[in-house]
This record gives structure tokens, C-alpha cells and sequence, in this order.
């Protein structure tokens, strides 16, 4: 095995073959997908080598020892002939323009590309730009209380040729993807594909919201069913003939997932066209925009053939995935929900007008950190409409206040724990106190795990002060 650490070399490098006129396979990006797709291709007996831009990548040593008799490369790829194998398999991370990749993009593939071509259980696909490890985790979970031996994973948890490994008698495979897995996809060929929703995302990687959308519409080629959101057109597959079932947080029409009230009943109901299916306030998950999720995961379980009285049975349990609209305490008539994972103003926007909607108070909002050059003013309009304060903190606080204070009574304090207390000695019962960021941790935490976790140890510890106790 030889390393080139040059980001030029004096020659190009390409990878011997030990057999004529059988080119081997390059896999590029030493992340998890990459050596996903290593442990793939090596269980195959497959001939390859690895390429990654970074001079040392984290898990290089590891890799090596796994992998002593693979050429690796590191640096630059201008340096490698490309045309010297037969196909390139990229990790998500690897933008093909950047890298040089794009001129030879007929030759290259992701790792759900070839997982595609070898999977023979059938596959339930999703993606969108918010909520897609939720309503991926509900179908897992209504798929495996259901009795189905299924394997979940992709852009959540384990990769998905991770899952083809480890799981070879899995009955169905669930995976979240994301544009960045489906922009190199062609023909997954899913027996159900769900597009939830669509916001601004990742344009410095696909340009523009139609490039961001065509990369994510790619999840829809080849399948036999589609589940798209009612309310956002963006999310509609363009091909006539493809089967859709659409959900919506409004009255559903016929052959729509929605939300009614019952004629004689009290209160709303998730529904499938007219047929009422369960109280939506049975439902362990906060917010309107957490109805659509566990709609859409209806919709999908109902393509799939799981068992209505299963559905709704997970969902009666299911409280939310750790930092995702997570109701983390509910004390003095005041519930406090944790939405860390919120790191962008269109993840932030959702939780805002989710939890807002469903609200007989008003919204006590926490949010700052990392803009990451967002803009900010789009939140200042449902928080006029929902909140009683909105509390910033962190590196980016400024631009907050200045975003949202000519419509929105905004306090600005230095942490997350003088956000927590203040939010505790204004909130009054039937608000709720959500932590949706909108912005990255990095200022104050190393990532928005950490900074969710905080949020809870401040509500388990007590130690919000003379303000929570007149809150409770």
C-alpha cells in the first residue's frame, strides 16, 4: 500500500490492476459512508482503491489496520487518473464540482446507489429538509412492533450498506436520506418514497432551491408508491402515473392524511379522507408541524401494510427523538421543549408555527448561538403572531435582537442558562418555553447535543433560581 500525501504529485497515480482489462473501483471520502462502502466492496472480494482529499482524516489509522493491502490516497484528486477505473463511488460529503469529480460524473455513484443495486428487500424511503429522522424512526418503529424484521438507518444512525451487512434477513429497510446521499441516486426504485417538506438548505452545495429540489425529487425515481406533503407543492413528484398519498396539517380531502374536527365529537382527530382515526391530542408529540410528521408516517405505514391499530399505538407512545421538539418537562400549566437539534431558521420556523398553533398561551422562544450568516427577519413574523418573549443568547445575539425587535419583545442575555431563567420567571400557564436555536452551538457547546442536554440538566437540576420557582 502506498499513501500519496502530495497534493501534487509529479505523475498521476492510478491503482494497479492485478487483472487485465478489470479496472478496480474508487471510493472517495473516508467518512462514515466511505467506509461503509469499503467494508462493502472488500466483503464482495471486490478490487478498489480509497481517495480522500484530507491530508489525515479522522479514523486514518483505524482504516489502515483494517484495510493494510488497500491503496490509499490522500490530497488532491487532480492528481489521480480518473479515467483509469470503472466506476467512482463518493461519499455525501464530497461535492463533485469542488473536487473535480464533475467531469467524469456519468462514472460516478453514492453509496445508496449501490446499495440500490444490491438490496432485494423492499425499501421506504425519506427525505425533506426537516423531520426526517422522526417520521423515519415512527416507521421503524411501526414496522418492528408490527412484527417486520426491519433495518433503519442511512443519513440516521447506521449507513445503509452498513445495514445491508449487518442485516442481510431484514424485510424491509427504512432510510432517511439526505440531498446531499440522493443528488448522485438514479432509480432507487423505493416501494414507498416520502418528500415532507422543503425549505432552504444547503444552496452553497446545489446553488439554488431548484437545485436543492432536484436533488431531493431524485428519491422518487423508480418507485412504486410516493407520500408527498399536501401543502407544499415542491414535495409533489412530477410523474403523473406514480401512486401518491398526501398528507396535510389542514381538512383532508378523500384520499388525504389531515387533521378534522368530528361531527359530534370534541376536539381534533388525525384522518384519513373521512374516517377518523385517533384524538389528536392522544398523540405524545408537540406541535402542529409534529402532527404532519406523524401523518406522513401514517401514510407510509399504510403503503407498506402495517396494521392501523399498531400505528397508532406507536404513536400514542412515541415522545420524540432526543433534541427534536423533545417535551422534556411540563411544570406550573408551563411545558418546556427541547428543539436543539433546530440549527437553521427553516428547522426553527416549523417548531415556531408547530408549537404556536396548538398553544392556549403564548410562546416563551430561546434561541442564538452560530447564525452562520442567516438571515434572521423571517422569524420575526410568527413570533410577533406567538410569542410573549423572545429570549436570544450567544456569539450571534446581536443580529437577533436587531431582527426581531422593531415586531417582537426581545430580552438578550450572555448563556443558555440566563435564557432558561428568564424564561422561567416571565412564562405563565398554558405557555411554552422552546429551545429552537435557529443557529449552530459552537459558540458555547461542542455541538447541539451537548447543548440540549444542558437545557435538560437546568430543568432536572433545580437550579433555575427564584425565577422557575414562581414559575411552578
Amino acid at each position: 500500500m502506498s499513501d500519496s500525501l502530495s497534493a501534487e504529485p509529479a505523475t498521476p497515480v492510478a491503482a494497479e490492476s492485478a487483472e487485465p482489462g478489470m479496472p478496480p473501483t474508487l471510493v472517495v471520502g473516508l467518512g462514515i459512508s466511505g467506509r461503509a462502502i469499503a467494508r462493502f466492496l472488500a466483503g464482495r472480494g471486490e478490487r478498489f482503491m480509497v481517495a480522500d482529499t484530507r491530508a489525515a482524516p479522522p479514523g486514518l489509522e483505524a482504516f489502515r489496520a483494517a484495510y493494510p493491502e488497500i491503496e490509499l490516497h490522500l490530497g488532491s484528486l487532480e492528481s489521480l487518473d480518473l479515467e483509469a477505473f470503472a466506476e467512482i463511488v463518493v461519499s455525501p460529503g464530497i461535492d463533485l464540482e469542488r473536487t473535480g469529480l464533475g467531469a467524469v460524473r456519468d462514472r460516478v455513484i453514492g453509496e445508496i446507489s449501490l446499495f440500490a443495486r444490491h438490496c432485494e428487500a423492499p425499501i421506504v424511503a425519506i427525505t425533506g429538509s426537516n423531520a426526517k429522522s422522526t417520521v423515519t424512526t415512527l416507521v421503524g418503529e411501526m414496522a418492528r412492533q408490527a412484527g417486520r424484521r426491519v433495518a433503519v438507518g442511512g443519513n440516521l444512525g447506521d449507513a445503509a450498506l452498513d445495514l445491508l451487512i449487518d442485516h442481510a434477513d431484514a424485510e424491509l429497510f427504512v432510510l432517511e436520506l439526505s440531498s446531499f446521499q440522493l443528488e448522485t441516486l438514479t432509480g432507487l426504485g423505493a416501494a414507498c418514497a416520502a418528500f415532507l417538506n422543503l425549505s432552504a438548505d444547503h444552496l452553497d452545495r446545489h446553488g439554488d432551491m431548484q437545485g436543492y429540489r432536484r436533488a431531493k425529487a431524485r428519491i422518487f425515481e423508480g418507485a412504486a408508491h410516493a407520500v408527498a406533503n399536501a401543502d407544499d407543492a415542491a414535495t409533489w413528484p412530477g410523474q403523473e402515473a406514480l401512486s401518491c398519498e398526501r398528507f396535510t396539517t389542514h381538512s383532508p380531502g378523500d384520499d388525504e392524511w389531515g387533521i378534522s374536527s368530528v361531527a359530534g365529537g370534541t376536539g381534533e382527530w388525525l384522518c384519513h379522507g373521512r374516517q377518523p382515526l385517533m384524538p389528536v391530542d392522544e398523540l405524545r408529540l408537540a406541535g402542529r408541524h409534529n402532527h404532519a410528521n406523524a401523518l406522513a408516517a401514517m401514510a407510509i405505514a399504510h403503503v407498506v401494510g402495517i396494521d392501523g391499530d399498531v400505528v397508532r399505538g406507536v404513536l400514542c407512545r412515541f415522545a420524540g427523538l432526543p433534541h427534536r421538539g423533545e417535551i422534556v418537562a411540563e411544570r406550573g400549566g408551563v411545558r418546556w421543549i427541547n428543539d436543539s437539534k433546530g440549527t437553521n431558521v427553516g428547522a426553527t420556523l416549523a417548531a415556531i408555527a408547530g408549537v404556536g398553533e396548538t398553544l392556549t398561551g403564548k410562546l416563551v422562544w430561546l434561541g442564538g448561538g452560530v447564525g452562520k450568516g442567516a438571515d434572521f427577519t423571517p422569524l420575526a413574523e410568527p413570533l410577533a403572531r406567538y410569542a410573549r418573549e423572545a429570549i436570544v443568547f450567544g456569539q450571534d445575539a446581536p443580529q437577533l435582537v436587531a431582527a426581531l425587535e422593531p415586531q417582537v419583545a426581545t430580552w438578550r442575555v450572555d448563556t443558555l442558562a440566563d435564557a432558561v431563567r428568564r424564561a422561567a420567571s416571565i412564562a405563565e400557564p398554558g405557555d411554552c418555553v422552546l429551545l429552537s436555536p435557529a443557529c449552530a452551538s459552537l459558540d458555547q457547546f461542542p455541538n447541539y447535543l451537548a447543548r440540549g442536554e444542558a437545557f435538560r440538566a437546568l430543568l432536572d437540576q433545580g437550579q433555575l433560581g427564584q425565577g422557575q420557582e414562581a414559575a411552578c
